[in-house]
């Protein structure tokens, strides 16, 4: 890892070390591309692929069909590509565990981050062919898992133990993330809906070669590869303490229910997708807009909630105690239960008085849902990278997106319920289960506080200083 003298002076880029700059860009392209794909995927599969005529062509899929729909039933080609997109989804975020695995032990960080890169490239591109569709998911499910949790795992090795900068540099990597998710809809979006889809798939494909070149252009700024080998060859078989395997425990015990809080906020580039387009007057200036822009519309507004939160959470810290991340996780559920109210009043609107709703709807369930995404998902990253034993620092920080991969699974099976409810009747669904998780965290609070996290030591020393 880093030299821990050198991080705590490193302060080049926003305060912190230069290469969380670089990994910031880096990601920024990786998720355009991936988000670049994702905004066009629920919509190509209910819009094209899934149709006859079209599903006939991708390969291995009558056999794919019949093994989704021998655990779900009879799928229509609405709910189908709902259970197809929180499979793929949702298995985005279980990959990172392998990736982990082979650069904490075999490969390390940098050939595992290129492999991933070259692979996830290959299956954007793959994605132009409907042939090749099941085939390209593969691609890009194997290369996230090799790229996504090695790089937020050096952003978390820039700081030594206990640096209170972590979370916050954290956050800033997710407004890189945020930005990208703003431009990926409205250039891979806008060109696949109305050039055609491969067009979005194909840039999508250049962009992650375009971050792959940033990663390489910033390694000398970034941990030490030779040290995190060494750790891993020196010591392979040193046992947990105590103390460690009690907090991996805990920490595993959490995951599917941080998956249940998440679960609206993964919910959006599936039903809701389809949900908007029913709902929204899709106008800006008396012009059409595509759907997908509301992904961009919608990360515009995560940048700035991120943004806020980096800054109100660094007010508070000067004037009070900073609440520990388990705290304010338990506050953002709290709020991301509220967001799915907003879509279920505007489903009874719609209902009531057979017009669509404006655009002001999407900007207050944004707003609400984005608020609690802030202080959850970054900063409960930042706990897991904190708190994990640093000899399996990359697996466990890839374990941290296992509950993405709950949230998506469950994304996926609550939204093939869509056809088969009311817009108000299924939004509400959603409210419920999120504050369902809420309350549970609320009520485990302090005691996984004592279990999990410690005080920041230069929490403390500020405190008596």
């Amino acid at each position: 890892m880093r030299n821990l003298s050198t991080a705590n002076t490193d302060e080049a880029f926003l305060g912190h070390p230069l290469g969380l700059g670089w990994l910031s860009s880096a990601e920024f392209w990786e998720r355009f591309s991936y988000y670049g794909m994702q905004s066009l995927l629920v919509l190509y599969m209910t819009h094209q692929l899934l149709q006859p005529g079209h599903i006939e062509h991708v390969a291995g899929f009558a056999m794919f069909r019949r093994a989704v729909e021998a655990i779900y039933g009879p799928l229509t080609p609405q709910a189908l590509a709902s259970i197809i997109f929180g499979l793929y989804a949702g298995l985005v975020f279980v990959t990172p565990i392998g990736g982990g695995f082979l650069a904490d032990r075999v490969l390390g960080r940098t050939r595992t981050v290129v492999i991933g890169a070259l692979l996830m490239a290959a299956g954007h591109f793959l994605m132009a062919f409907e042939a090749s569709f099941l085939t390209a998911l593969l691609c890009i499910l194997m290369g996230a898992g090799c790229f996504k949790g090695n790089i937020a795992a050096q952003v978390g090795e820039l700081y030594p133990r206990g640096d209170p900068r972590a979370a916050n540099g954290f956050q800033i990597y997710f407004v890189a993330i945020s930005l990208a998710i703003i431009a990926a809809p409205l250039i891979c979006g806008t060109l696949g809906e109305r050039y055609g889809y491969h067009w979005g798939f194909g840039t999508a494909g250049i962009g992650m070669l375009v971050g792959l070149v940033i990663y390489l252009r910033g390694r000398r700024w970034l941990p030490a590869e030779l040290a995190v080998r060494r750790a891993s060859v020196e010591n392979p078989r040193r046992a947990l303490a105590p103390g460690e395997k009690r907090k991996l425990l805990v920490m595993l015990a959490l995951l599917p229910l941080f998956g249940v809080a998440q679960v609206t906020n993964y919910q959006v580039y599936n039903a809701y997708i389809v949900w908007a387009e029913a709902s929204y007057r899709l106008q800006v200036f008396g012009m059409a807009m595509p759907v997908t822009w509301l992904f961009s519309f919608g990360s515009i507004i995560s940048v700035l909630t991120i943004i806020g939160s980096v800054i109100f959470w660094r007010w508070w810290a000067k004037r009070r105690i900073e609440p520990n991340e388990i705290t304010k996780m338990t506050m953002s559920t709290l709020i991301l239960a509220l967001g799915p109210l907003v879509p279920a009043l505007g489903s009874y609107v719609v209902a009531t008085t057979g017009h669509r709703i404006g655009l002001g709807w999407a900007v207050l369930f944004e707003l609400i849902n984005d608020i609690g995404y802030a202080n959850f998902l970054p900063v409960g990253l930042a706990l897991y990278s904190r708190v994990a034993p640093e000899s399996l620092s990359g697996m466990m920080t890839g374990a941290y997106y296992l509950h993405l991969f709950a949230a998506n699974m469950l994304a996926g099976w609550l939204g093939s319920f869509m056809e088969r409810m009311s817009g108000s009747h299924f939004w509400l669904l959603h409210a419920a289960v999120v504050f369902g998780a809420a309350l549970t965290l609320l009520l485990l609070r302090g005691t996984v506080s004592r279990l999990l996290v410690p005080a920041f030591p230069a929490a403390e020393e500020h405190r008596h200083s």
